[in-house]
């Protein structure tokens, strides 16, 4: 029985080892960081009695940060958004769930507003120099060769919907927004583009059951599939992505990232 303790007793060591090893909070109450202590409020244990020195120290300098910023600082609305949350829960930590039902209300509202306007809320120009991949110039060398997209082209004819093709698809998006039926056929897919690259993703089902879906640039784009299997493909700035996924339930797929800091 010793022996058992003992093992347990050293797994559990390990596991809070390799934790402190992520994130290091030892000297967490003389922090004077709002994002340290943030962070610390949303990774540490429920139970943890610095939570109930740092949470309102934390919203005092969430207020003075607000009251002493600069018109037009683009932290504000954070800090403010952070405040409503620490007053009503323990921590700004979001379930997955509260995540995707934020996501699911900037889709409803970025569709609706297309569907007023009458044609896409952001038009966009073939001309876009971002349809050009700038490959990585090796360490020995001085020059950056430009690699012309192979799939502008495509890209560029998915994106010219007309306005009747558009209106239809949009209504056809809002729709499964709006569906929390469980036993519905089909559901939405959301892409979002976080590279400096214009991409087309490819769906692939079983069959025929073909999607293409063309994602701008730091931009999203969404697709109503039916529910089953898929193998997602695309080229993002030139690497190849690809990914089985089963698709029961709406899905948020996030690919690349931006070069900029």
């Amino acid at each position: 029985m010793k022996k058992l303790l003992l093992f347990f007793s050293a797994i559990l060591f390990i596991n809070l080892s390799a934790q402190s090893r992520d994130k290091d909070y030892s000297n967490i109450l003389r922090s004077k960081s709002i994002y340290e202590i943030n962070a610390f409020l949303r990774d540490a244990h429920p139970d943890d009695p610095r939570r109930s020195v740092l949470k309102p120290r934390v919203m005092e300098m969430m207020k003075e940060y607000i009251k002493n910023a600069k018109p037009g600082d683009t932290k504000v609305k954070q800090m403010q958004d952070w405040l409503a949350m620490l007053k009503r829960r323990p921590s700004t930590k979001i379930s997955f769930d509260e995540m995707n039902a934020i996501i699911k209300q900037k889709q409803i509202a970025k569709y609706q507003k297309e569907l007023q306007v009458g044609q896409a809320a952001v038009v966009y120009t073939p001309s876009n120099p971002k349809n050009v991949y700038v490959a990585a110039a090796a360490v020995t060398t001085t020059t950056v060769a430009a690699i012309p997209d192979a799939e502008a082209a495509e890209f560029n004819m998915l994106m010219a919907e007309n306005p009747s093709e558009h209106k239809n698809k949009t209504v056809k998006i809002l729709n499964s927004l709006f569906d929390n039926d469980p036993n519905a056929k089909e559901c939405i897919v959301m892409i979002e583009n976080k590279s400096d690259c214009n991409i087309i993703v490819r769906i692939e089902g079983i069959g025929t059951t073909k999607y293409r879906l063309p994602v701008p640039s730091h931009g999203d784009n969404s697709i109503v599939v039916e529910k089953g299997d898929y193998l997602f493909t695309s080229i993002v700035c030139g690497a190849q992505y690809a990914s089985q996924k089963t698709i029961q339930k709406p899905l948020m797929v996030a690919l690349g990232s931006s070069a900029k800091k």
